[in-house]
């Protein structure tokens, strides 16, 4: 069994890395993978919650855990934590174990940045991001690079925290200022909301025409961020269609599921993305194990290739 550190895969892991991990394991969706139900557990303390997310290819096998300890924020301690197990298939053991809590943010982050890459308009300039917690800086970079974000209007509730955040946005060379929820999405040409809500953050008629909508922290039941009413308007896109009826954003959706899209077929060409400029497209990530597998495997390349220069 080998071993990859938080430290060592903090200092491999990079956006373009994630992105292209990303994007493979989403066309795996839809072509040659097996993905598992997520198992959502507690600890000892129901507050202290984890998951596991498994899943299949031709080439890859493994899981992945990540847990929330709300109270390490008063420990000085990340609340999010992330571990990788890659079976050896030949003979069904683990071959290697990867702490990836760094990792799991990008990782996270680059889906939404494949999808907004995918669907999101080409000139869209202004991103609205709802939270201000750890992953939505994250996110706002990740999409900073495959589009030509001008501005970031941040909408969240603790002053502090957003005084901080927004620094953080400007030391990426990121422009942000605060905004309520109404202006930021009757401005924004990409909204994404990464938080832990159980009600919708804002009005679907708030949102403009031609804007992407991504929905990231909606992964549990009783989870929503976004209202269901912009289900009606919107082309509905995810990253695995089964799953996202049940832990995504989209188990609030009550139309005709055959509208919702797998993004890997708008990847792989065999089905359409945006349609039109003013055409309102939505992407519910409730997040798989194939991207944490694809993560997996580019971390050890990149761990194989440092050792052997």
């Amino acid at each position: 069994m080998k071993f990859i550190s938080e430290e060592e895969s903090a200092a491999l892991v990079s956006h373009e890395m994630a992105f292209h991990a990303a994007r493979e394991a989403l066309v795996a969706v839809v072509e040659d993978a097996v993905i598992f139900p997520a198992v959502l557990a507690h600890a000892s303390s129901p507050a202290n919650r984890f998951s596991i997310k498994s899943g299949s290819t031709r080439t890859l096998t493994g899981l992945k855990i990540g847990s929330f300890w709300p109270g390490n924020l008063n420990r000085g301690l990340p609340r999010h934590n992330s571990l990788i197990l890659l079976f050896d298939e030949s003979v069904g053991r683990i071959e290697w174990v990867i702490e990836a809590g760094k990792v799991n943010a990008f990782r996270t982050a680059a889906a939404d940045a494949v999808a907004a890459d995918a669907l999101a308009r080409k000139d869209a300039s202004v991103l609205a991001i709802f939270g201000a917690g750890n992953q939505a800086l994250y996110e706002c970079m990740a999409i900073a690079r495959v589009r030509p974000i001008k501005q970031v209007l941040v909408v969240a509730r603790d002053r502090g925290r957003t005084n901080d955040f927004i620094a953080s946005l400007h030391n990426e060379g990121l422009h942000a200022v605060q905004a309520d929820a109404e202006d930021a999405c009757m401005q924004a040409d990409i909204v994404v909301t990464a938080t832990p809500a159980r009600e919708p953050l804002f009005s679907a008629d708030w949102i403009r025409p031609g804007a992407h909508v991504a929905s990231m922290g909606s992964d549990a039941a009783g989870k929503q961020e976004l209202p269901p009413e912009l289900f009606e308007r919107a082309a509905l896109f995810c990253d695995h269609p089964a799953q996202a009826v049940v832990m995504g954003d989209l188990q609030h959706f009550v139309g005709d599921r055959a509208r919702i899209v797998a993004l890997g077929n708008v990847l792989l060409g065999k089905a359409d993305g945006r349609t039109s400029s003013d055409q309102i497209t939505i992407f519910d990530s409730s997040g798989i194990a194939l991207q944490d597998l694809a993560m997996a495997r580019s971390l050890v390349a990149a761990k194989q290739a440092q050792v052997g220069s």
